[in-house]
């Protein structure tokens, strides 16, 4: 079965800094490229980075980039977010997902939610100011 699991989403305080985790289950990442999005309430959910199956290839969205590192650790089945600098805007529930597409570098199709086909359940990030 495959299966994301998100965790160490919290209340930090603005211009502090969280390591979000996921682990996966059921598949490989040579087989997957993940996206990390969020999702603010009242808001449409939205990409804030991506690391390729096809060659490691990563992106951010602009509004992270310089703050946001994506990276994985293929011994521990797990991918990382972590994020620095934070800002109350960052405030959202964040979510990893994965597809099995990959797309040419500096593509916006790995920041577009319905590219994605499995999806992890979320955690709160929650940034005060």
């Amino acid at each position: 079965e495959v299966q994301l699991v998100e965790s160490g989403g919290g209340l930090v305080q603005a211009g502090g800094s969280l390591r979000l985790s996921c682990a996966v289950s059921g598949f490989s990442f040579a087989e997957n490229t993940i996206g990390w999005f969020r999702q603010a309430p009242g808001k449409e959910r939205e990409g804030v980075s991506c690391i390729s199956r096809k060659d490691g290839y990563t992106d951010y969205a602009d509004s992270v980039k310089g703050r946001f590192t994506i990276s994985r650790e293929h011994t521990k089945n797990s991918l990382y977010l972590d994020m620095s600098s934070l800002k109350p805007e960052d405030t959202a529930v964040y979510y990893c997902a994965a597809t099995k597409q990959t797309y040419y570098s500096g593509s916006k199709e790995y920041f577009s939610a319905s590219n994605y086909e499995t999806w992890g359940q979320g955690t709160q990030v929650t940034v005060s100011s």
